[in-house]
């Protein structure tokens, strides 16, 4: 499903995947993430994953022009996973919402990992 924007002379549609990708980048961007988890099903493990991979760790639903997000993280050791979570949910919202124009409802993070990070 795509995401729909009316405006005064036309429509707008938003494909999930660009939504995707804006709340992959915002999530990465936030401080004490190291970077997004991609849970292999068939065997159980959980992958990093960069920037360039951000939202293969995104799943979006689309409902009447809302938008909920579930991000899958890894945070970096002796954060708080509180504050990072918060954090992330701030950015993530304030950007899809300002470059799509479309309502984010609900955004679920998932800390799938801990990593030590070298400084």
């Amino acid at each position: 499903m795509k995401g729909e924007v009316n405006t005064d002379i036309g429509n707008i549609q938003i494909d999930r995947e660009v939504i995707t990708d804006y709340a992959g980048y915002a999530t990465m961007e936030s401080s004490g993430v190291v970077g997004m988890a991609s849970l292999n099903v068939k065997d159980g493990v959980i992958k990093l994953l960069k920037m360039e991979n951000a939202s293969r760790g995104v799943s979006v639903a689309i409902h009447d022009n809302s938008v909920s997000i579930k991000l899958h993280i890894i945070v970096a050791y002796g954060v708080s996973i509180r504050a990072v979570a918060q954090n992330v949910i701030e950015n993530v919202s304030k950007r899809v919402e300002m470059n799509t124009g479309l309502k984010v409802d609900k955004i679920v993070v998932m800390v799938d990992g801990v990593k030590v990070v070298d400084d």
